[in-house]
């Protein structure tokens, strides 16, 4: 744990030496810091041990204040919660499928549904009934209430209100999830419009809606309209994102498999890597998307010819999954 004192004497943090009243006393140097103290993760590396290969050392580091990626990723992460339905009980829901109990948040928005006069909540609810049945592989249900929470949000919001663009995005990942492309695109772009109208030119939704359009174009073959717009994306979360966040990572590697699918191989390679560069910082060493990236660039040197380096890289894949 690295420590610079000039922060410990400016920050409004507090914290307390405790060597001389913890168990060991003076074999450790131990400092108590208050529960909202926040880290920057700098460095996991494996703990040689005869009994366990589950052991690792993490090195942290006491941020500030006026740390500009902290803060960058503070207000990202106060959007997304404050974007999120506001009412306690539709939290719940939400909660319960971020969990993988997609079932209970069903159960709990029926009886929701239920009790609720209030048209927007109404609206609201048949919007989250409509998601909950997309987790839960439902899509004819989940497209019904999907539906039916926009035909109830288009007669009491505004054109450009942000809850039509939540509902036609929903909408329009369910259609590309049946592989019914082209209604997912139409829902995906007029949910795109309405952000562009409601939202500042580079807020995180409109990075959102350009990486599903691209997703939705890579599938239709389509790779130079789906390179535009996950180049798009990649452009917004640069600016509004820390330069190591997952996102990133993620646009990486959907920018290499659209190259990859292109045949331009140099390209692919050199995005894929990239997004692995960011993983290997903010992910743990064993991570799984580590594992997709070395498979990743697995392939593309399989494609190239240069099949040494795929072994390497596969391999690789093999260790970390196991």
């Amino acid at each position: 744990m690295i420590i610079e004192p000039k922060l410990c004497a400016t920050s409004s943090i507090p914290f307390v030496t405790i060597g001389d009243e913890g168990f060991f006393k003076d074999e450790e140097a131990e400092i108590l810091f208050s529960t909202h103290t926040i880290f920057r993760i700098e460095r996991i590396e494996r703990i040689q041990d005869d009994h366990t290969d589950k052991l690792y050392e993490v090195t942290l580091t006491l941020t500030e204040s006026s740390d500009n990626e902290f803060n960058k990723l503070t207000k990202h992460i106060r959007e997304e919660v404050t974007s999120a339905v506001t009412r306690e009980w539709s939290q719940l829901g939400e909660i319960l499928i971020k969990l993988g109990e997609p079932a209970k948040a069903e159960h709990l928005y029926k009886i929701l549904l239920e009790k609720e006069s209030s048209s927007k909540d109404q609206a609201e609810y048949n919007h989250q009934l409509g998601r909950t049945y997309y987790f839960l592989g439902k899509y004819t249900e989940a497209l019904l209430f999907l539906n039916k929470g926009l035909e109830m949000r288009k007669t009491i919001l505004p054109p450009d209100g942000p809850d039509l663009a939540k509902s036609y995005n929903s909408i329009g990942t369910v259609h590309a999830d049946m592989g019914e492309y082209s209604k997912a695109l139409s829902s995906y772009e007029r949910s795109l419009e309405i952000k562009k109208i409601s939202l500042p030119p580079n807020h995180p939704d409109l990075a959102m809606s350009y990486n599903n359009i691209g997703t939705v174009y890579a599938d239709m073959g389509e790779y130079s309209k789906a390179l535009s717009s996950h180049e798009r994306s990649l452009e917004i979360k640069k600016i509004v994102l820390p330069s190591n966040h997952p996102d990133l990572a993620a646009s990486y590697n959907n920018i290499g498999a659209v190259y990859k699918n292109m045949g331009e191989y140099s390209r692919a390679l050199s995005s894929y890597e990239r997004s692995l560069e960011i993983k290997k910082i903010s992910l743990p060493p064993n991570h799984p998307d580590l594992a997709m990236s070395y498979n990743n660039i697995g392939n593309v040197y399989d494609d190239m010819g240069e099949y040494s380096k795929a072994l390497s890289s596969y391999e690789r894949s093999l260790e970390i999954k196991k």
